[in-house]
């Protein structure tokens, strides 16, 4: 999957992409600023790639082939092209070459559903949850941390990034987060039923846990989150405004 490309020299790119068995991986690609090339390399595009290096730290050189063009229709919506920014950012956080294969297939879902805001949204959180977790910051949602139940969990303590139960998070509510029903397993699923807040509760949910990652590690969050929000609720408000 095409994450960003940039120039190299008068003709050539490096790609980076994020790949199924090899993870983040960059390369050069001779002649990628041809006419022929152009079109292939967009963000959003799915391609297969052969490597080639004489020694495995080197940069190297792509060969690529189309497989699945979707970025002419990404690149022409605003939650299209802010989805692909924030993907790239958050891709960027993994090391390279590191194969992440249930991110990669998470991405790829997400990627082909991203003109419809309830369902992006959904899986946008999701995919940040994932990547909390492979980051080595996962959250456990299974069961309250005070009381082990595993019905109607409410919160996340932000301490221990485990859930809460309502009645033992209610006298500690100013200090939770809030835990969309969405999240929990057997509670309301995303789909046409998500409301905003929903939505909006749980990206602050992973943006507290990404931050304080980030925080943690010399790093700042980017611009790209600001951006998928604002043409989230962009979105919904024309998608679904009966549910804002």
């Amino acid at each position: 999957m095409v994450l960003t490309t940039r120039q190299h020299g008068e003709n050539d790119i490096i790609l980076e992409a994020m790949t199924l068995d090899r993870g983040r991986h960059l390369g050069l690609v001779r002649g990628g600023r041809s006419k022929r090339h152009r079109p292939v390399l967009q963000p959003g595009n799915e391609l297969h790639l052969t490597w080639k290096a004489r020694l495995s730290e080197h940069l190297g050189q792509f060969q690529i082939e189309p497989e699945t063009l979707r970025a002419g229709d990404l690149m022409t919506s605003g939650l299209g092209l802010a989805g692909l920014q924030h993907l790239a950012f958050l891709l960027r956080l993994l090391p390279e070459r590191h194969p992440y294969p249930g991110l990669f297939q998470a991405m790829t879902v997400l990627l082909d559903h991203l003109e419809s805001a309830d369902t992006a949204g959904a899986l946008f959180i999701r995919f940040e949850l994932e990547l909390l977790k492979n980051l080595g910051a996962g959250l456990d949602l299974s069961t309250c941390a005070a009381t082990g139940r595993t019905d109607d969990l409410a919160y996340v303590s932000p301490r221990s990034a485990r859930a809460v139960s309502r009645d033992a998070g209610q006298p500690y509510h100013d200090r939770m987060l809030p835990l969309p029903s969405f999240l929990i397993d057997g509670q309301r699923q995303a789909g046409s039923e998500l409301t905003w807040t929903d939505v909006t509760d749980g990206f602050k949910l992973t943006g507290f846990f990404l931050d304080r990652h980030l925080s943690e590690h010399g790093l700042a969050q980017s611009g790209t989150r600001g951006q998928l929000l604002g043409a989230l609720e962009k979105r919904y408000r024309a998608e679904a405004p009966w549910n804002f």
